[in-house]
């Protein structure tokens, strides 16, 4: 695997019976880079994540996460990923630090490190005020920050990040974003699912999927140049209804 690679995904592919979710899916993402994957409900972007992250085995194909093979070591993959659900996976009713003790002691953070990197993490999203509310009583914006915050708390080389900011407002996925560009900085390599158009944006390359494939893989400017688009809903819009 090359060095420079965090992910290397060759013909992936996951069944269901009769149903393809994901359908010979190729791609590699590299060290510190935003790779988006962007399409509808439905069209194989969480599948392929789960098949990442070793919580589903692939019907054929390969992949290696940081050089580690999802069929035959996702107990070592786990070790160097973090992982945002669609769903909020935290503790309702534990508090922020609860959650992140929690957690940080699951990814095997040692005690003496843990509390430091917590009281730092808490200082930095600005929810001092909060590190004794109940995660129940978080306002959404706040919940979503503190799910990737915990994903990042054992310092993973990859981050996966299913839908992170559905459902919040345009200011906090702004700010979302922020913390995505700051953990990429450090050479994390995020993969991140979207729906929405504006976020395609922010990431360094992307890839549009439709019915489990990839149409279409570039960075953004390179893909509005290519289609003659002034936005990426453009080059959506160009990219599913040519293949119709």
């Amino acid at each position: 695997m090359d060095e420079d690679k965090s992910i290397v995904v060759t013909d992936l592919t996951k069944k269901f019976k009769n149903f393809t979710a994901v359908d010979h899916v190729s791609f590699a993402v590299k060290k510190g880079e935003i790779f988006g994957f962007l399409g509808a409900n439905g069209a194989g972007k969480t599948t392929t994540i789960r098949m990442l992250c070793g919580l589903l085995l692939p019907t054929s194909g390969s992949a290696q996460i940081v050089g580690y093979d999802v069929i035959t070591q996702s107990k070592e993959i786990k070790k160097h990923i973090g992982y945002m659900s669609q769903k909020f996976s935290l503790y309702d009713d534990l508090t922020v630090m609860e959650n992140m003790e929690l957690f940080g002691t699951i990814y095997g953070v040692e005690k003496n490190v843990l509390r430091k990197k917590i009281l730092s993490i808490i200082a930095r999203l600005q929810m001092r005020d909060y590190a004794t509310t109940r995660v129940s009583n978080l306002p959404l914006g706040r919940k979503q920050k503190l799910m990737f915050a915990t994903a990042i708390l054992h310092n993973p080389d990859v981050v996966f990040l299913d839908e992170p900011t559905s459902g919040v407002d345009p200011i906090v996925r702004r700010e979302f974003w922020n913390m995505i560009y700051e953990t990429a900085e450090r050479g994390v390599s995020i993969l991140v699912t979207t729906h929405y158009m504006d976020e395609a944006e922010y990431c360094n390359r992307l890839c549009i999927m439709e019915n489990g494939q990839i149409k279409i893989v570039g960075n953004p400017s390179d893909l509005k140049e290519q289609t003659h688009s002034e936005n990426m809903s453009e080059v959506f819009q160009k990219i599913i209804n040519r293949e119709k």
